[in-house]
Formats: C-alpha cells, sequence, structure tokens
C-alpha cells in the first residue's frame, strides 16, 4: 500500500512539494501561536524548518540539493527552482499598490532607497572582509543582504558561482530571520504602531 501511495508521490513531485511545503507552514503557523504567542512569524519558523530539512536531506543522501536529493521530494526543486522563483517575484510586483505606498511619503521613499542601498553597502563590505574582493562576488552578497530572492537572481545573471550563490542566499535569510524574530520585541520601542510607520520599517 505504502509503496503505491510512494510512486504516485513521486510521479507527480510538484503536487508532492506544494503539498508538504503547505504542512509545513501550517505547522510553523501553529508553532507560533502556541509558543510563542504570535511574537515570531511563522514563516521565520518555517525558514528554520527549510534550512534544518535540507540539511537532513543532504546529509541523508550526501547531494547538494537538500531534501529534494531524495525521490520522494524531488519535486522541490522544481518548486525551489528559478521558473517558479521569477513568477513569484513577478506576481508579488504586481501587487504593489502605489496609492498605498504614495502614503508614506517622502520618508517612505527614503527608506526604501536606505533599505536597498545600505544592506547592499553592508553585504558587499561583508564579502570583501573574508575574502570575495572580485565585483561579481560582491555584487551577489550584496544582492543577497538585500533580501535572499534577489541574490541568486543576481548571481545568475552575471554568471556568480554556485558556492557564492549559496552564501548571498545565506546572508539574505539570516538577516529574514533576525528581522522576524527582532521587530516583534523591539516593536514598541520603534513606534511601530501604525501602517505608515510599518511601512518606513518595512
Amino acid at each position: 500500500m505504502w509503496d503505491l501511495i510512494e510512486k504516485g508521490l513521486e510521479h507527480n513531485g510538484l503536487i508532492t512539494a506544494f503539498a508538504f511545503v503547505g504542512v509545513v507552514m501550517w505547522m510553523s503557523v501553529v508553532l507560533s501561536k502556541r509558543l510563542t504567542f504570535g511574537r515570531i512569524h511563522g514563516s521565520a519558523i518555517a525558514i528554520v524548518i527549510g534550512l534544518v530539512l535540507a540539511w537532513v536531506g543532504g546529509t541523508l543522501t550526501g547531494g547538494q540539493k537538500g531534501l529534494a536529493d531524495l525521490a520522494l521530494f524531488s519535486g522541490i526543486g522544481l518548486m525551489g527552482g528559478a521558473m517558479l522563483r521569477d513568477f513569484a517575484i513577478v506576481a508579488t510586483a504586481f501587487e504593489v499598490q502605489a496609492t498605498e505606498a504614495r502614503k508614506a511619503g517622502l520618508i517612505g521613499v527614503i527608506a526604501l532607497l536606505l533599505g536597498t542601498v545600505l544592506p547592499f553597502i553592508v553585504g558587499a563590505s561583508m564579502a570583501w572582509v573574508f575574502g570575495y574582493r572580485d565585483a561579481v562576488s560582491m555584487t551577489t552578497i550584496g544582492a543577497g543582504a538585500v533580501t535572499y530572492i534577489v541574490g541568486p537572481v543576481t548571481g545568475a545573471a552575471i554568471g556568480a558561482t554556485s558556492d557564492v550563490m549559496a552564501l548571498s542566499i545565506a546572508t539574505g535569510l539570516i538577516k529574514a530571520i533576525l528581522v522576524m524574530v527582532g521587530t516583534p520585541v523591539a516593536a514598541r520601542w520603534m513606534g511601530l504602531d501604525n501602517p505608515r510607520s510599518a511601512m518606513v520599517f518595512g
């Protein structure tokens, strides 16, 4: 019986991947509500779970694709690949509402520019400090510091090596986790109590 189910899941890898990620997200939201009372966002917990599962998958198989190296979860490789990644980026961009962005005013524009430029400078500087001093590596890791999605997209476009792109993703993930964990704790101190301040901070 299980062999039949396993074969069906393997033959429908992408559907299995979506279902698996859905279960992980559901578990993350439950853990967020039950263990942290919503202080740590479910997506932060999901990222940590994903990293652990990737390590487990790579350790079990000795492969380089994490959980996707297991036949049962091979669809995760497609789901996390460039095609759906780029689709998600475009879909997110289409959801941007200019009217809401205008409400933040000039301070929102300044915050957007600083939120893009400063992480890039910090990321590129850290890359230089740790010996990645060519323009491609510094640009890729700097882009990853802006967000972990931009890093690999930039790296793929300018010909970065896989290890540099992995570092850019790791840089962005660390930043994302720190922000998601730290923001609820410091929200009251920073005055994050209205949509405008939240947008500027974001």
